[in-house]
C-alpha cells in the first residue's frame, strides 16, 4: 500500500543512519555549502535535500560514484564517501523539514498536468508517483522522492536531462518517458508550478 512520506511534522523517515553524525559530516565533507544547513539550498540550480527520503539521497550518491549518473562536482564529492557516511549525511538531511515553496501564480494546465496527466497521451500525472503537493510516497520498495518545493532551475535541468537522455537513473527510466512526452512550454509550466508547492 502506498503512503504519502511526510508525517504530520513534516519530516520525512530518515533510514538506518545517523542523522548526528550525518550533520557533522555533511559540514566536513562540504555538503552544507552548496545544498545548505537545512538542507534548501538557496542557488536555484542546486537541489534542496530537506526532508527528502534517505534511500533517495544514498542512491543518488551511489550513482555519481558509479557513474550511473553524472555531474563534474557530485562526481568528486562522492568519490570517498564509505556507505556510512552516506547513510549519516542521507538521515541528516532527511530529518530536515520537508521543503517548501511558495506558489506565486496557479496555471491550470500545469496545475492539470501534475494532478492528472494527459490520458490523451497516455501521461500520468506527476502526483501519481510523487504523491499529493509532490512530497513523495514509498511504494512497493520503489522511492518517489519529493519534488514539490524544489528549486526551479534545479527541476529544469534535471527534466531537461532527461528529455534529452543525459540522466538516466529513474526506476525503469520513468522519467525519460514522462519527459520527452512533455512539450518545452509544458516542462517550463510544470517547473513554476512543482517549484511553488
Amino acid at each position: 500500500m502506498a503512503a504519502d512520506a511526510a508525517s504530520e511534522t513534516g519530516v520525512q523517515h530518515a533510514g538506518a543512519g545517523d542523522p548526528v553524525a550525518g550533520k557533522l559530516k555533511s559540514d566536513s565533507e562540504r555538503c552544507q555549502e552548496c545544498h545548505g544547513q537545512d538542507g534548501n539550498a538557496e542557488d536555484s540550480r542546486i537541489p534542496k535535500h530537506a526532508g527528502q527520503f534517505a534511500g533517495y539521497l544514498v542512491k543518488q550518491l551511489q550513482d555519481f560514484q558509479s557513474g550511473a549518473r553524472r555531474h563534474e562536482i557530485m562526481v568528486k564529492m562522492a568519490a570517498d564517501l564509505t556507505p556510512a557516511d552516506m547513510a549519516d549525511i542521507a538521515a541528516y538531511f532527511a530529518g530536515q523539514p520537508v521543503m517548501q515553496g511558495r506558489l506565486e501564480h496557479e496555471n491550470p494546465r500545469a496545475k492539470s498536468l501534475f494532478e492528472s496527466g494527459d490520458p490523451a497521451r497516455e501521461l500520468a500525472s506527476c502526483e501519481s508517483c510523487h504523491g499529493k503537493n509532490g512530497k513523495g510516497r514509498v511504494e512497493n520498495g520503489v522511492i518517489y522522492p519529493v519534488i514539490g518545493g524544489q528549486n526551479k532551475l534545479y527541476l529544469r535541468r534535471q527534466l531537461l536531462n532527461w528529455k534529452l537522455g543525459e540522466r538516466k537513473n529513474s526506476t525503469e527510466a520513468v522519467m525519460n518517458k514522462v519527459a520527452k512526452a512533455l512539450a518545452d512550454d509544458e516542462i517550463e509550466a510544470l517547473v513554476d508550478y512543482v517549484s511553488g508547492l
